[in-house]
């Protein structure tokens, strides 16, 4: 069972640049994927077994601390934070991008904002079928067009825990050479479909409140209940059962 006090992560974003060359599986967790992989062995096991596992949530930095953990981050290194650094560091340097997932509406913002953005960088992407399970053939799809593609960067954006346990599922399948992170909203941020929390509120820890104020009906279960049961799930943890 996934605990915080034995995760390996990346303690703080000076470390990014530290990142060995090659292909590298970097994952994110915060209070609603640790909930998730609690009850999911598929999404645990990808998780844990990520070359590079980043602390996306305040609440994970925090709990690190209380829970006298292996690793301490000094902060909070969102998805955006992986995704800046990663394509201002390939974009210095010049080549290929690919975006695995989301609608074509979104692949088509995330082309032209690229362009403009990351001159040197060709932007390939891939819209996977929208349907809650791939089939084999879907999956084969993908890793071929993956595979075709070659690029130097991989982005994969499917949302929690779907786009970590297709990751890690295929992972061998992908002859590929470069990074692949795991970023869901990202791709929306980036389109600018998708309005991330002000400075004020990312610096307070607040981004999950933010986003709760903006879309109550869709996220009140995700951080009320999800932020209630992660309490209960590190006090257990604390006590040792």
């Amino acid at each position: 069972m996934i605990c915080i006090r034995n995760l390996n992560l990346l303690c703080s974003r000076a470390e990014l640049a530290n990142l060995p060359e090659g292909k590298l599986l970097i994952n994110t967790i915060n209070a609603f994927s640790y909930n998730n992989a609690r009850r999911d062995v598929l999404f645990e096991e990808a998780l844990t077994k990520s070359d590079v596992l980043i602390p996306d949530g305040i609440s994970i930095v925090r709990v690190c601390k209380f829970l006298n953990g292996k690793s301490r981050p000094k902060e909070r290194i969102a998805g955006w934070d992986l995704f800046v650094h990663e394509m201002q560091r390939l974009n210095e340097k010049g080549g290929k991008v690919m975006f695995l997932g989301s609608s074509e509406k979104v692949l088509k913002l995330i082309r032209q904002k690229a362009a403009i953005v990351y001159p040197n960088l060709e932007v390939v992407t891939y819209s996977p079928p929208y349907k809650p399970q791939f089939t084999v053939e879907d999956d084969l799809n993908m890793v071929k067009a993956i595979n075709d593609a070659n690029p130097d960067l991989l982005w994969i954006g499917m949302t929690a825990p779907k786009q970590e346990k297709w990751a890690y599922a295929n992972w061998n399948r992908l002859n590929i050479h470069c990074h692949v992170g795991t970023v869901g909203a990202v791709f929306d941020f980036f389109a600018g479909t998708y309005k991330r929390a002000p400075m004020i509120w990312q610096r307070l820890g607040l981004e999950w409140l933010y986003r709760l104020l903006k879309e109550p009906r869709r996220m009140w279960r995700r951080y009320i209940i999800g932020n209630l049961m992660f309490c209960v799930l590190v006090f257990r943890e604390k006590l040792g059962f």
